[in-house]
This record gives C-alpha cells, structure tokens and sequence, in this order.
C-alpha cells in the first residue's frame, strides 16, 4: 500500500510542478521544481522506490524516444544533418573518450569500464529540459531544431555506447572490433525492425478497420502500443531497441500523412500523447529527487572507499565532470563551425561566420535530463559472480549531479545568450502557409462543385436553389485564398489582417455559443447528453483556430 502511495504522490507532484513554476516570481526550470519534489516525498515517506532498471528502461524510454521521432521537424533534421550528425555521432564519442579518462583519473577506485559508462550516459542531452528553461525567453527555431535532432539521434548513440560500457564493466574484456560490428548490427537492424514494424502494424490495423470496423480509441491504443513492440521486437533479434523506437517514430510521422485517421480521433490522440509526455517525464524527474538521498548516502561511502573521508569530495567530482563536459562541447562546436566557414569558402558558397553568442548557447543548452536518469537507472545491482556493481551509488549519484548543474547553468545563462540572437534567415513559413492554403483551397472547391453535381442529380426539383445557395456559401469560403495570389502585396496583407479580425470574432463566438449551452444545462433546460455532444462539436470548431 506504501508503493502505491508514493506513486500517487509521484503524480500529483508532476500535476503540482507545473502550477508551482508558474507562481514562482523568479525563472525556475520545470524539471528542477520536480526534483525537488521528489525530494521532499523522500523524506515524507522514508521509502525509496526500487524498480528493476531493465522494467525501468522498458516502462519509459521507448514512448519518449518514439514521439521524438514522431513529431521532430523533418525538413529541419535534413536541412541541418551535417551539424546535427557531427553533435550526435561525433561529440559523443568525443565525450565518452575525454570525459571517461577524466572521471578515471579524479577516482581511481572506480574502474575504467565503468567510468566510460558513466561518461555514456551523460553525453546525450535533453531537448525537454532545454524547452523548460527557455520558455520564458524564445529560442531561435533553428537553434532548437539542431538541439532536437541532436537529441534525437544521441540518445541512441550514447545509450549503446553505455551498453558496450556495462559489458566491458561485466565481463572484464573489450574488444573494438568486435564492438565495432556489434554497434553496426544492432544499429542497422534496430532501424529497420522499427521501421518494418511500423509499417506492418499500420497496414493490418487499416486492412481490418476497413473490412470490420473498429472502436474509436483503438488507433490511439495502437499508437501507444507500437513503441513498446517496436522496442521488444529488435531486443529479441539482439538489436537496439533504442534506434527501433526512434525509426518507429519517424516512420510514423510518413504513414500518417495517408490521412486515413478521422480528425476527432487525431486530436484525441495528440491530447493523450502531450500527457503521455509530460506524466513521464515528470515522474523521471520526480524518481530523480526521490532517490537523491539514498544516492548521496550511498556515493558517500564510494567516496571513503576511495581514500577520502571528506564528502564534499563528491561536490568537487561533480563540478570537474560538468567543467570536462563543458568544454569538450565548446571545443568541439567551435572545431565545427570553423570547418563548415572553412568549407563554405572553399567551394565559393558565401557565409557568414556565427556569432559568439551563438556559439556559448549551443554549448550551454548541452541539458541532461531524463534520458541519463533512466539509462543510469538501469546499470545491474549485482556482477556475474555475485559481487556488487563496482560504484554504482557513485555512478547514479554523479549522473544526477551533471543534471542538477547543467540545469542551473543553462537557466542562468541561457537567457541572457538567447535574448535578442539572431540566426540566418528562415525558409518562407508564410508563404509555404500561403501555398498549401491555395492548394487546399483549390481542392476543397473542386470537391464542393462535385458535391454539388451529385446532390443535385439527386435531389427533387424544388431544392435545387437550396443545395446552389449552400454550394456558394461554401466555396466563397475559401475563394479568398484564391484571390490572394493573384492579388496585390497590399491586397494580400488587408486579407491577412481580415483572416485575424475573423478568427477573433469567432472564438468569441464560439465562446458564447459554450457559454449558453452551459447555461441551459445548469438550469436543466437541456440534458448532460446533449449538452456534452454540442460542446464538444464547438470545442473542434474552436481547435480549428488555436
């Protein structure tokens, strides 16, 4: 019953933190205000939550990775592969190389094996910590783009690295070229077991909702489903299981443009998914403050292991592994900038150089977050023969401390660095809206004509001018957006500024249209039932214009 009760306080204090950051008078990142929560229900409750790290890694990393994958910009991963492989694939083994020696040579108690994993799972960054702590000063699109693919895609590299750590660590031999394979395997088929599932997965649930129908929330529970198979599936066949989330969900971003899905059901799925989200990573940050006296306690008694007696020895520890990591990543994106200048004008390509603040943000938004909270989790209680994990209690409790102060410096710093930077130009958000706009446009009013045609074939001839009138109200619509593009640049700005006045005229609208069914309900001029069918059917009118 006492699990039971710091799971439920475990939520509550994720419902909690997001009402507490905003009345907060100062800036405080969200995940910072749930450690510690976690750890205040630590020390209400005495009682830690022991989760076994495999259960662990399975219950809350492949959701997480899957709608990175899912909703990460794809025209942003493309247009910026080059600096996103290079932070991804590059910076990470730069870290694990440069960090491990570093964390090995401040501890020598604790072996190198396990310094390199330590150093693993602190490489990859966290673009939901980074989001918190810019929420109240905007970070330039591209910017946020880089760091979203980035980590995207050095989740799964840190996190095998972590694994070939934690086997060497194990197993007390390493072999690179045999890691070398191996790391190519279970990438290569990790990728496609995700992908392949995926796309298997959608054609059966569209082969049987086309032959026999299906319940409303069956897609939703599908979609929250396939991470989980996709993940389980590349296990078996010894693959990554990380990588088969993430393909399953870029490969779902493609199969959903079939548009097969009915739009209540789309937007019921976005709603479950946002809380999906924002319930797990709370709850890992939440585990994080929670086990963060356990973790002290225990990283204490490593640190005497190792010959000293006093513990802010773990204070000096943590802030030399955020000082390493620091500068390795400042190295390594200034290395990369001056190649790309150096490249550009080697082949012509006018550029123009980055400014300083631009290079300081990307290195300080290098976040940690709940990506190295759950691998760290996951490191075995016990060796082959029985034994303890070498400093595991240390491993944990470092891997929280790089969180803790990365998150503090980049709330501290990120704000002044991001405020007023300017990146390169932005392709044409307004005229590729302007352009599927037309397009949809075009393609609505073809479907009204031959609506029209069919309807009135149909109907008796006394309703032919109802079904003409209807017809015209609802291709003038979007006629609009026709005379647009072939108006005026004046022309075209008053229309925009007349779609404005229109959206706000009719959210107050629909505003009102709520406001009276409530009123009928309340007075029980109307039944729940249809009170609740009405709101709703104004609700998707209204999420038309949010």
């Amino acid at each position: 019953m006492n699990s039971i009760e710091v799971a439920l306080a475990m939520l509550l204090a994720v419902v909690g933190s997001g009402y507490l950051v905003r009345m907060l008078p100062f800036s405080l990142p969200l995940p910072l205000v749930q450690i510690g929560l976690g750890a205040v229900i630590a020390g209400v409750f005495k009682h830690g939550v022991a989760l076994d790290p495999a259960i662990f890694f399975l219950l809350f990393l492949p959701p997480l990775l899957f709608l990175d994958g899912w909703r990460i910009p794809k025209d942003g991963l493309m247009r910026d592969r080059g600096a996103i492989l290079a932070l991804a694939l590059g910076l990470v083994v730069f870290t694990v190389v440069g960090v491990g020696f570093l964390i090995h040579w401040l501890i020598p108690a604790m072996p190198m094996a396990v310094a390199f994993a330590l150093a693993a799972i602190v490489s990859p960054t966290d673009p939901v910590a980074v989001s918190s702590i810019t929420a109240r000063v905007p970070i330039p699109k591209r910017l946020m783009h880089i760091l979203e693919g980035e980590s995207l895609l050095n989740d799964a590299s840190g996190l095998v690295c972590f694994r070939f750590a934690v086997a060497a660590a194990m197993t007390g031999s390493f072999s690179l070229l045999s890691a070398s394979l191996t790391f190519l395997w279970v990438a290569l088929a990790g990728f496609g077991v995700g992908m392949a599932f995926t796309v298997a997965v959608s054609f059966a649930q569209r082969w049987l909702s086309r032959h026999f129908g299906q319940e409303a929330g069956s897609p939703i529970l599908i979609s929250l489903l396939i991470p989980f198979g996709a993940y389980l599936l590349a296990e078996q066949v010894r693959a990554s299981g990380i990588l088969a989330a993430v393909a399953a969900g870029i490969t779902m971003s493609y199969v959903e443009l079939s548009g097969r899905l009915l739009a209540t059901t789309r937007v019921q799925r976005t709603a479950v998914w946002n809380t999906v989200q924002f319930a797990l990573n709370g709850i890992m940050f939440v585990l994080l403050g929670e086990q963060l006296p356990a973790s002290l306690q225990g990283a204490m008694e490593s640190v005497a292991q190792s010959g000293h007696r006093n513990p802010w020895w773990l204070l000096v520890y943590a802030l030399a592994i955020n000082i390493g990591l620091a500068l390795l990543r400042l190295a390594w994106v200034w290395i990369s900038l001056r190649l790309n200048v150096l490249k550009a004008h080697h082949h012509g390509t006018p550029v123009s150089r980055p400014h300083w603040r631009l290079l300081l943000a990307t290195s300080l938004a290098g976040v940690r977050g709940a990506i190295t909270l759950a691998g760290v989790m996951t490191l075995p209680l016990l060796l082959p023969d029985g034994t303890p994990f070498p400093a595991r209690e240390l491993t944990i409790f470092l891997a929280t401390a790089v969180i803790l102060l990365s998150l503090l410096v980049a709330s501290i710093g990120l704000p002044p660095l991001l405020k007023g930077l300017q990146l390169p130009p932005e392709p044409a958000v307004q005229r590729e809206e302007n352009l599927a706009r037309r397009s949809a446009a075009k393609a609505a009013i073809a479907a009204v004509e031959k609506a029209q045609h069919e309807l009135l074939e149909k109907a008796p001839a006394g309703d032919v001018d109802t079904y003409t009138s209807a017809a015209t109200r609802v291709i003038a619509l979007y006629q609009h957006w026709l005379d647009e593009d072939a108006s005026s640049e004046d022309e075209a700005r008053q229309l925009r500024k007349a779609d404005t006045a229109e959206r706000e005229l009719r959210l107050a609208a629909l505003q009102g249209q709520r406001e009276a069914v409530f009123e009928l309900a309340r007075h029980r001029r109307i039944s729940d039932e249809v009170s609740r069918r009405l709101v709703r059917e104004i609700d998707l009118q209204e999420a038309r214009y949010r």
